[in-house]
C-alpha cells in the first residue's frame, strides 16, 4: 500500500475534526447544544490531579505577567480555549492515523473501521458530557446530536479510506479522480462550515452583545452610592466628594463589568434555561425551597460595593476587582426555609459542577448575599447568571457563581479547590499595590510626582499605607478615605519629590487592626500570595 496513507489519514482526521468543531459551535449557538471541544477539555482537567492543575495555573499566570500579554483573566481564558481546540484537533488526527493504519491492514473493512473510530469519538465525548451532568441540553438531545455527528463523520472517513484503498486494478487516473473529488468536497465543506460559523458568531455578537448586558458596562465617573444599603452601605456622596483625588493611572475605584476578572473551572461560559432553573434549598431545613429568579428578586434586597480577589492572584496582579453587588442576604432565604437543630454549615453547588461549603456563622452575616446584579445590571452569563454568592473577607475560590443548590447540613462539606490543595479557610491576605508612577503626572511648578495604588484587607479595612523609594525610610501615604464601603479596597496617594533617573517604589499596608501585611514573599498556593509589591520607574 502507499506509504502516505498514514499521513493522509491523520490530516483528514484533523480536517474532519474541524468540521465537528464548526458544527458543534453552530449547534451551541442555535439550540444550546454542547460545544464538545470545550466540554471535553473541562472534563479532562477535572480528572487531572490537583497538583498538576495548580502548577499549570501558576505557570500560566507567571507567563502572562512576565511577558505582559494582557489582562490575566481574559488572556488565560483565551489560552485555555485555544488549548481545548488544539487538543480536540490533535485527538481527531490521532484517530484518523489509527483508522488509516487499521484500514491499510484490513482494506475490506475500511468503512467499518471509520465508523468504529467515529463511535470512539462519540463514546469519549458522551462520557465527558455525562461527567459534566449533561448541563446544557439534557441526556436525550445531547446523545442524539453527538451520535449523528460523530457516527456521520466516522462513516464519511470510512468512505474516503475505502476509496483510497481501491483494488490494485483500479487505474491511477480513476484513483486520482476519486481522490480529487473527495478532497475537493471535504475541503470545500470544511471551509464553508468554518466560514458559516465565523459569520454566525459575528452576527450573533452584534445582535445580542448590548442586549445581553441589559445596561451600561463601563465604570461611572461617580459611583452610584445612593443606591447602596445594609451594613456595608457606602458613605454619603457628599462625604466621598471631599476625598483627595486619585492619581491618574490608578485602577478605577469601581471595576467596569467588562474588566471584572473571571476565574472559574470552565473554558466556555456555562448557561442554563432560566425557565427551568431553580435555587433549591434543602437538607436540615423545615421547609425545602425551590425558588425561581423572579421569586428571589421579590425578597428584600441590599446593594453593597465590595472587592473580590482570586486566591491565585500574585502580589500586584490584576485578578482583583470591585463592583456593586445587589441581592438577597443569604440569611433571609435560610430564615424562609427554617433551620433545624444541628444546622451548622451550608454546602453550595453550582450547575457548572463547582461546589463549596460555608460555615453557618458566615452564612448568617447580612453582608453575605445571593447576588443577581452587578454594577446596576443583571449578572452577565460569564459572571454567574442567574445567581452567584458574595461572602465578605474570603477569596473568590469560596464563592460559587451559577449557583443552583444550597444544602444545609451538620458537617463541613467539600470544596472544589480545597480538594485540590488550596486553603480551607481562604481568608484574604492584606495586600497593597503600586499602580501609577507616571511622568505625565508631574507637577512642574511644585516638582511633585504623585504615586498611586490600592490596598485591601477584606472587611478588616486599611488603617495605614507606607511607601519606600529606593532604600529611603518608609513614609506615610495619604488614603482616599473613606473607601466606597467597608468591603472594598482603598486607593492611596503619595507625593514624591521628583528626581530623574531609575527608582524603585515599594508599598506596604496595615489592616484596620493595625497589623502589617505579611512582607515575606510566598506563592499563591495554598493560602494566597504575600509580599511587597514594587514598581521600577525610569523617570
Amino acid at each position: 500500500m502507499r506509504k502516505p496513507i498514514l499521513l493522509l489519514g491523520a490530516a483528514t482526521g484533523g480536517l474532519l475534526t474541524g468540521v465537528v468543531i464548526a458544527l458543534t459551535y453552530l449547534g451551541e449557538q442555535v439550540s444550546g447544544l454542547p460545544f464538545v471541544p470545550f466540554d471535553l477539555f473541562d472534563w479532562i482537567t477535572r480528572l487531572l490531579p490537583g497538583v498538576f492543575v495548580d502548577r499549570a495555573i501558576g505557570v500560566m499566570v507567571g507567563v502572562i505577567n512576565a511577558f505582559h500579554l494582557g489582562p490575566t483573566a481574559s488572556t488565560a481564558k483565551s489560552a485555555e480555549q485555544a488549548m481545548g481546540i488544539i487538543f480536540f484537533i490533535i485527538a481527531g488526527a490521532i484517530l484518523g492515523l489509527v483508522a488509516a493504519a487499521l484500514s491499510r491492514a484490513h482494506a475490506a473493512s475500511a468503512g467499518r473501521i471509520g465508523l468504529a473510530m467515529g463511535a470512539v469519538g462519540f463514546l469519549v465525548s458522551w462520557v465527558a458530557e455525562s461527567g459534566l451532568g449533561f448541563r446544557q441540553s439534557g441526556l436525550l438531545l445531547t446523545t442524539l446530536w453527538m451520535a449523528i455527528l460523530f457516527l456521520g463523520v466516522g462513516a464519511l472517513f470510512g468512505r474516503w479510506m475505502s476509496q483510497e484503498l481501491l483494488p490494485a486494478q483500479t487505474s491511477s487516473a480513476e484513483l486520482a479522480a476519486t481522490r480529487r473529488q473527495f478532497l475537493t468536497w471535504l475541503w470545500g465543506s470544511s471551509v464553508a462550515f468554518i466560514l458559516a460559523t465565523w459569520g454566525f458568531s459575528r452576527i450573533n455578537a452584534a445582535a445580542s452583545g448590548p442586549a445581553t448586558a441589559q445596561g451600561p458596562t463601563s465604570t461611572p465617573l461617580i459611583p452610584n452610592t445612593g443606591g447602596t444599603s445594609g451594613p456595608a452601605a457606602s458613605p454619603p456622596l457628599s462625604v466621598l466628594e471631599k476625598r483627595i483625588p486619585s492619581v491618574p493611572g490608578t485602577r478605577p475605584e469601581v471595576t467596569a463589568i467588562t474588566d471584572f476578572y473571571r476565574v472559574d473551572i470552565n473554558i466556555g461560559v456555562p448557561t442554563t434555561d432560566i425557565n427551568t432553573w431553580r435555587l433549591v434549598v434543602d437538607g436540615l431545613v423545615e421547609t425545602p425551597l425551590s425558588l425561581t429568579l423572579d421569586q428571589i428578586r421579590k425578597l428584600p434586597s441590599i446593594s453593597q460595593y465590595a472587592t473580590l480577589s482570586c486566591i491565585s492572584n500574585p502580589v500586584g496582579g490584576d485578578l482583583i476587582s470591585t463592583a456593586e453587588f445587589t441581592g438577597v442576604p443569604l440569611k433571609t432565604v435560610l430564615a424562609q426555609a427554617g433551620l433545624k437543630q444541628g444546622a451548622a454549615f451550608v454546602n453550595m453547588m453550582a450547575f457548572d459542577g463547582f461546589y463549596e461549603s460555608l460555615d453557618m456563622n458566615v452564612a448568617m452575616d447580612e453582608r453575605t448575599i445571593l447576588a443577581y446584579r452587578m454594577n446596576g445590571i443583571q449578572l452577565l452569563p460569564e459572571h454567574g447568571y442567574p445567581l452567584r454568592i458574595f461572602i465578605p473577607d474570603l477569596y473568590g475560590m469560596k464563592q460559587p457563581k451559577w449557583l443552583s443548590h444550597l444544602i444545609v447540613t451538620d458537617r463541613l462539606g467539600p470544596g472544589y479547590w480545597v480538594d485540590r490543595g488550596w486553603s480551607q479557610t481562604a481568608i484574604v491576605e492584606t495586600t497593597s499595590v503600586v499602580d501609577s508612577v507616571k511622568d505625565y503626572n508631574l507637577d512642574t511648578q511644585t516638582n511633585v510626582l504623585p504615586v498611586g495604588g490600592i490596598a485591601y484587607a477584606g472587611d478588616r479595612g486599611i488603617s495605614k499605607v507606607e511607601v519606600q523609594v529606593d532604600n529611603s525610610p518608609w513614609a506615610p501615604a495619604e488614603l482616599r478615605d473613606p473607601p466606597l464601603s467597608i468591603l472594598t479596597w482603598v486607593q492611596w496617594r503619595y507625593n514624591y519629590t521628583y528626581q530623574p533617573g531609575r527608582h524603585v517604589f515599594r508599598v506596604r499596608a496595615y489592616d484596620g487592626t493595625g497589623a502589617l501585611q505579611i512582607t515575606q514573599s510566598s506563592d499563591p498556593l495554598p493560602n494566597g500570595a504575600t509580599g511587597i509589591d514594587s514598581f521600577v520607574a525610569d523617570l
